[in-house]
């Protein structure tokens, strides 16, 4: 039923009214039981009936409460007659709230439109950034092949749900951290210090707990597992054999070596 349709009907119920309006006839009876919108009728069974000019009051309700006022401030209103001039100053006040909210709500989805942007693209990694910060040791086709390989498991999803968050501040890090390691691999190798010593094997484990850090979960078994390419893989033996002659097999060595240790 349509407001044009109830206007041209003489009396109305509760529920054909509140179908109408699009409110709930509990909010009727509560307008009734306070005295706001009180229907004028009523039938011979002693049901509510609404005429014209309740419709009329009623609306103007429905309006008012659609713009934010209270009921308090609706019955002064309609108590005060409701001429045009009141109806029309409280209009332009709830026009400039609402008109003020629009332009503060405006500036909020901004704001928030531009921190989306920052946290999607601002601190990702690129690829070229990617190339930069790890230089000949990036090879895209590194990740396809791991995907190929461990793309079902659980430790890949692990990794890539982590790698995904990672900014170029954490991945700088990460290379920290992998310098490092290497550097005392290579200091304890040219030192002489066998690859089975526990200071080799401290610093496998403390290779071991980087990838548990920031990657995945990696038991010591796993962990000589991947350390085997190093010696078997000409791409991993280069990627250390860069770094110092024969630190390849010196850190295969040492990780086999902590993943039997107790």
């Amino acid at each position: 039923m349509t407001k044009n349709q109830l206007m041209t009907e003489e009396l109305l119920t509760v529920g054909q009214v509140a179908e109408g309006l699009g409110v709930t006839v509990r909010t009727l009876h509560h307008y009734d039981e306070i005295g706001l919108v009180v229907p004028s009728e009523r039938s011979r069974a002693g049901y509510r009936l609404y005429t014209e000019e309740d419709l009329r009051r009623l609306q103007h309700v429905v309006v008012y409460r659609r713009l934010g006022l209270s009921l308090e401030q609706i019955g002064q209103m309609l108590r005060d007659g409701a001429g045009a001039d009141t109806v029309a100053a409280h209009l332009r006040r709830q026009r400039d709230t609402v008109t003020e909210r629009v332009a503060e709500l405006t500036e909020l989805v901004t704001a928030i439109d531009r921190a989306l942007e920052a946290e999607m693209n601002e601190d990702r990694i690129t690829r070229e950034e990617q190339r930069e910060l790890f230089g000949d040791t990036f090879d895209e086709s590194y990740a396809q092949e791991a995907e190929e390989r461990w793309g079902g498991s659980a430790a890949w999803a692990q990794s890539q749900q982590r790698a995904k968050g990672y900014g170029k501040a954490q991945w700088q890090q990460i290379k920290d951290e992998g310098d490092a390691v290497n550097a005392r691999y290579v200091e304890l190798m040219q030192a002489g210090v066998p690859a089975t010593s526990e200071e080799a094997m401290d610093v496998a484990e403390e290779a071991r707990q980087q990838i548990c850090r920031w990657f995945y979960d990696c038991p010591r078994e796993l962990h000589a597992n991947i350390a085997a390419m190093y010696v078997t893989d000409p791409r991993f033996t280069k990627t250390y054999e860069d770094v110092a002659p024969g630190l390849a097999r010196y850190v295969h060595d040492a990780v086999v070596a902590n993943s039997a240790r107790g």
